[in-house]
């Protein structure tokens, strides 16, 4: 009998087919004590073990390339840690097998980083698949991970390690179910960049049995087990029209009547630009710089490395807009030689622009950098600052930026919800505002980013953070500046109709979202994504503000006057 179960969807789409379950995990290894003349053998063991899951790591990233990169170097980082090495080290001098060294010492980490406040606890799944496979490693065993597989199927899992939800092969995954995560946690970034549609914080997921027929609706956040013939007929054919509207929609963002809205792409580094250029994206509206960085936490990278990658980026794009964002470092992503070493909560403490204003070298170097890589391209180049605070971070930014000579516009990202309520005094300093959905909802409501347990306060359909948009984007229009988003909210078609009724003058978003929300946008004109956005703020949760949103946008709410309901 047909069953519904409801997740949170994080990546559009529609995926049906059986279950098949992720590996299990290598386990608790035993304590094996180890005489003193075992224990050069065991210390032997352990850093070729290291060194070959710190590059495979490094192997599935580039392979994945953008998103994929930046987080699985992050995972490459966490597995070379020396501070870790030590640890297990000492541990075999103390008699552990390297095995059960390995496991103790990444225990230990743990608890420190589950107690490091809320940021840092959504590392500990990063954490303990760096652990796993160098435990697998060292014991020769399979590595955890994606099933093998000769025919399609949806995919199960208490939570995706970024490794393996890298390297997921669409034409074999159709689609994933979590019962943890939340939808900006890794594996949903990962999901929405490779167009797999994925459902997260799915109470009972881990039940459902192998060879289990599933629909995953990763819009709704629906799942329904062993669903009735008549209902695979509906969502097959409404995920078919969903389907031949996007591939039908061409040229510039806009709404039914005209009204423009650049629909640009996120990207990572050059390996990002053919998808990009694929989907039609009319720019790049945020260039995430820090993978350049986490190649080597000991050091930047040199001013020819990153003259070169920029350039490739900004000479993709000629005649459109180039959004780049500095250096973001902190938090999850610490770089030694730029970032305290201890703190009592990174995500609360010097990450962002206040980094690189503790180190203004650093920032200088990027700048100039920039400068470089830009001349003699006709491109728009823009550059933004992550973790502004307020009108002095906004100012020192722009400083910054005249004393380096970069001929560029100079904006700031809304990611405090102290930077949205002042938004007004920010810009006076700053040219444009650019929000980042993603933190801005994990400072709002005081809720990681990556704890399933909390996903309800990460979904960016809460009235709350619809609120803080608002505030954005009312003071950029009165200033005549433009506030973009580029979280992963603008990926959202109906949210995208929504942000647009707030104000937001531009969209960016992973390349494979794009013809999804050029669709959806050309549906509406803008008087019915402003009711539709005055629907969404006056509900009280978010899956209220939803619905509500919903039924304006599908012609079955509330419209402004004078505005024809539509059939659709």
């Amino acid at each position: 009998m047909e069953k519904t179960m409801r997740g949170l969807g994080v990546s559009p789409g529609l995926a049906i087919g059986g279950v098949r379950r992720m590996g299990a995990g290598v386990g608790e290894p035993p304590a094996v004590h180890v005489g003193r003349r075992e224990v050069p053998r065991e210390l032997a063991r352990i850093r070729p073990a290291v060194e070959a899951v710190a590059d495979d790591l490094t192997a599935r990233g580039e392979r994945g390339g953008g998103e994929a990169r930046a987080v699985l170097d992050a995972q490459a980082m966490m597995a070379r840690d020396p501070a870790l090495l030590d640890d297990v080290e000492q541990r075999i001098t103390s008699g552990s097998g390297a095995e059960r060294a390995v496991y103790d010492a990444f225990g230990a980490y743990r608890e420190l980083l589950a107690g490091a406040g809320e940021y840092l606890a959504g590392r500990v799944a990063d954490l303990d698949d760096v652990r796993d496979r160098i435990v697998a490693r060292l014991l020769g065993v399979p590595m955890p991970g994606v099933p093998d597989s000769d025919e399609p199927y949806v995919l199960i899992a208490r939570d995706l390690a970024p490794a393996d939800t890298a390297l997921l092969d669409p034409a074999l995954v159709l689609g994933f179910v979590t019962e943890q995560g939340g939808p900006t946690s890794h594996s949903a970034i990962l999901a929405r960049a490779l167009g797999v549609p994925a459902v997260v914080a799915l109470p009972g997921a881990g039940a459902l049995a192998e060879g289990t027929v599933v629909a995953v609706d990763g819009s709704t956040g629906e799942v329904y087990v062993d669903p009735e013939p008549a209902r695979r007929a509906e969502l097959t054919a409404a995920a078919a029209r969903t389907a031949a509207a996007a591939a039908a929609a061409t040229g510039p963002g806009a709404t039914r009547d005209g009204h423009r809205v650049p629909l640009l792409a996120n990207v990572g580094g050059p390996a990002d630009v053919p998808a990009a250029l694929a989907a039609g994206a009319e720019g790049v509206g945020l260039f995430r710089t820090e993978f350049l960085f986490l190649d080597d936490s000991r050091r930047a990278p040199s001013r020819e490395t990153q003259v070169r990658a920029y350039r490739e980026v900004l000479a993709a794009f000629p005649d459109s807009r180039v959004v780049v964002r500095v250096l973001d470092a902190g938090a999850d992503k610490p770089l030694d030689f730029l970032t305290p070493a201890a703190e009592p909560n990174p995500a609360l403490g010097v990450r962002g622009l206040r980094a690189l204003l503790d180190h203004p070298e650093v920032l200088r170097a990027q700048l100039t950098a920039l400068g470089e890589a830009a001349e003699g391209l006709p491109v728009a180049l823009d550059v933004m600052a992550p973790m502004v605070a307020d009108r002095a971070d906004a100012r020192a930014f722009a400083d910054a930026c005249a004393q380096t000579g970069l001929r560029a516009k100079a904006g700031a990202m809304v990611e405090i919800p102290a930077a949205a309520l002042r938004a007004r005094s920010i810009l006076r300093e700053a040219d444009f505002l650019s929000l980042g959905t993603n933190d801005l909802a994990q400072y709002a409501f005081a809720a990681d980013r990556q704890a399933g347990a909390l996903a309800r306060l990460q979904d960016p359909w809460q009235p709350a953070l619809l609120d803080l948009v608002a505030l954005s984007a009312t003071a950029a229009r009165d200033a005549g500046k433009g506030c973009g988003v580029c979280g992963e909210a603008a990926a959202d078609p109906l949210l995208a109709c929504v942000l647009v009724g707030l104000g937001v003058t531009s969209l960016s978003m992973s390349a494979p979202a794009i013809p999804h929300v050029r669709a959806e946008l050309a549906r509406h004109p803008l008087a019915r994504c402003e009711e539709a956005a005055r629907a969404a703020r006056a509900a009280e949760t978010a899956d209220d503000a939803r619905r509500a949103a919903g039924a304006v946008l599908s012609g079955h709410g509330p419209v402004s006057p004078g505005e024809p309901r539509s059939p659709s």
